[in-house]
């Protein structure tokens, strides 16, 4: 019991708050740009086509690896030398979001769309850009033993700000103009802001320039990663791990519909209790990640994550249930963030300090590669089988991810962080 006490006790640690505000800032411009947007467009008049193609925005958010070398290695002029490599970006990518989303707000869909897709394609920019900067500053500033509590902090923070920016900025438009919500919002910006200038430069390691700043930036992260023995099974696993959830997420929506639940049972059950769950899964696969360690938690929480599809096949024979709708919710979400805990933290733990923010925003890239790729391969599957078969499916679809696994824990064996405060694996 006293194991799990201090698996539990190190939520304590103040730097966790700095995390939850760090993830609340993360997540916040995410939803403004992709969920909510949409409703102020058709608030415009912007007919559905084009609403749509307002979601091609999103593409800073898969392809900011590309950038991720600058913003490891590239110092600011006088900003830098005054806070420091992470901070100093930090401050720059938030001001910059802030100005971004006051901008948005104030451009007319209807007569200039061009001028919001610029501003909008801004926001996803400097918020993508503002994720890679706190990606390295969790993985530099925690021991790698504190890892999955960090990320589980973040992911609590970050739902919180989902959920702000969806139903909270939802609710706030019934009382007050779209402008004035995005301005409310944009302003909160700067509790973030404080929070960066308020905490110390995370400690790194800096690597001397190899020959040139493409070398050094963009090559040696590279090596670095390949250098390490089953690199190609570590990339494997971070493309299957959440495959079973990726596939079927996009199909969630048309099931409720289907199963003839209104829009009010969605938002409370799926919004509200759906948040709930989330918040808890993190904070739960935290704890999770620092009593066992990185690896056995990968396993737990994967199985759990596969597991927790099925209630949604049971749901599906049952049609309009509302108890088996708040079932299903509840343990997908539980066992979805549970395993995005262990996930982040494994991903965290492979990261060299030299390179932190290159080397993570490639391995979060390649998880979000299966996720773009199947969100319309999953329709598919649903159009050809029956609800249930479709989420028995992609219950099973956990399975490849976690062979990877085992293969990876027999083959390769990774140190567990709780036994070492080494900077890399």
């Amino acid at each position: 019991m006293s194991g799990w006490k201090a698996s539990i006790g190190v939520y304590r640690n103040p730097k966790m708050i700095v995390m939850l505000i760090l993830g609340l800032f993360s997540g916040l411009p995410f939803v403004l740009i992709f969920s909510t947007l949409a409703y102020w467009l058709a608030d415009k008049g912007v007919s559905k086509t084009d609403i749509a193609l307002f979601s091609l925005v999103r593409f800073p958010y898969s392809f900011k690896f590309l950038w991720a070398p600058y913003v490891d290695q590239y110092k600011i002029p006088m900003l830098t030398r005054m806070l420091g490599q992470r901070r100093s970006w930090a401050v720059v990518f938030q001001i910059f979001l802030m100005i971004s989303l006051l901008l948005l707000i104030r451009t007319d869909p209807v007569s200039m769309p061009v001028m919001t897709g610029i501003c909008a394609v801004c926001v996803a920019f400097f918020s993508a850009s503002q994720d890679i900067v706190f990606d390295a500053f969790r993985v530099e500033d925690f021991q790698p033993q504190d890892q999955g509590a960090a990320s589980g902090s973040f992911v609590f923070g970050y739902r919180i700000g989902m959920l702000a920016a969806g139903a909270g900025a939802l609710y706030l438009a019934e009382v007050m103009s779209w402008e004035n919500v995005y301005t409310l919002l944009a302003l909160s910006g700067m509790i973030g802001l404080l929070t960066v200038l308020s905490v110390k430069e995370p400690p790194r390691h800096i690597v001397k320039e190899n020959g040139n700043f493409f070398n050094s930036a963009v090559v040696a992260p590279i090596k670095d990663f390949i250098s390490r023995p089953g690199w190609v099974w570590i990339i494997l696993f971070i493309m299957l791990y959440k495959l079973c959830e990726t596939t079927m997420g996009t199909m969630t929506a048309p099931f409720y519909t289907e199963m003839g639940f209104s829009y009010d049972q969605i938002a409370t059950v799926v919004k509200l209790y759906g948040i709930i769950a989330t918040i808890l899964g993190g904070l739960i696969g935290g704890v999770i990640v620092v009593r066992f360690g990185v690896m056995p938690s990968l396993l737990i929480c994967g199985i759990l994550q596969g597991i927790s599809n099925l209630p949604f096949a049971y749901l599906a024979t049952q049609g309009n249930s509302l108890t088996w709708l708040a079932i299903s919710v509840i343990s997908d979400n539980l066992g979805a963030a549970m395993a995005t805990s262990a996930f982040v933290a494994y991903m965290s733990f492979l990261c060299n300090t030299a390179y932190t923010a290159t080397q993570y925003a490639l391995l979060s890239s390649l998880m979000a590669l299966p996720r773009d790729l199947l969100s319309s391969g999953s329709g598919w599957i649903a159009d050809h089988t029956t609800w249930p078969v479709f989420f028995i499916i992609t219950a099973f679809l956990s399975l490849p991810g976690l062979i990877v696994l085992l293969v990876l824990n027999r083959k390769f064996p990774h140190k567990n962080p709780q036994d070492t405060s080494a900077d890399t694996p």
